[in-house]
């Protein structure tokens, strides 16, 4: 990752949150090209060590070269935007704030017993919040048995983690202060969020 030091987060409570924040990820593995999927993916452990998981479908170019001991790199995407030089007190050259967090891992493969109990966890994670969830014992058993032939979990053992978190650091308080106003009352995708990214990180 192309991380120039003023941006750097080293923090383990900062990665491993952010991780859970942004659980959909692309997952990039290389065979005979390089392959990359979007998958949700979700962290087990503590900030100091953790592991992931996932699992993708045998339709999949991946699955070929998904085997125990294969590389792969994991990059998580937090909110980014397009920050126009218009809103600076001085003329500039515009930029894209964001954040991300790459991990590059060794995967070893889930056996059935391992992948039921990470599609369990799956689903509860995102259905808990859910005005009427429907958890994993709850889908027809007969659909279960169909779906868990057509796919394969893995965990993921991290080897390294980098994140970045560009935040316009280094400009000035007024100028930090228009981009954040501009970013919340755009209305496009996620600038809001952005914008709040840009003000937590100016207000610690």
């Amino acid at each position: 990752m192309f991380q120039p030091k003023k941006y750097q987060k080293k923090d383990p409570e900062y990665i491993f949150e952010f991780i859970n924040r942004h659980p959909f990820a692309t997952f990039v593995l290389k065979g005979k090209d390089l392959l990359a999927t979007h998958i949700p993916t979700l962290a087990e452990g503590t900030p100091e060590k953790f592991r992931l998981y996932g699992h993708i479908a045998h339709s999949n170019d991946q699955i070929r070269y998904l085997k125990d001991g294969a590389e792969a790199l994991l990059i998580f995407h937090g909110a980014h935007g397009y920050v126009s030089s218009s809103w600076y007190k001085e003329k500039d050259i515009s930029t894209w704030d964001y954040s991300a967090v790459h991990v590059n891992v060794e995967i070893s493969l889930q056996n059935d017993g391992e992948l039921e109990a990470s599609l369990e966890n799956l689903v509860r994670h995102f259905e808990t919040s859910q005005k009427n969830p429907l958890y994993y014992k709850d889908i027809p058993k007969k659909m279960i048995e169909e779906h868990l032939p057509l796919i394969t979990g893995f965990w993921c053992e991290p080897k390294k983690v980098q994140a970045i978190a560009k935040l316009h650091q280094g400009f000035q308080k007024e100028d930090i202060h228009s981009v954040i106003t501009n970013l919340e009352r755009t209305g496009i995708g996620m600038d809001q969020e952005l914008g709040q990214n840009i003000k937590k990180e100016h207000d610690q």
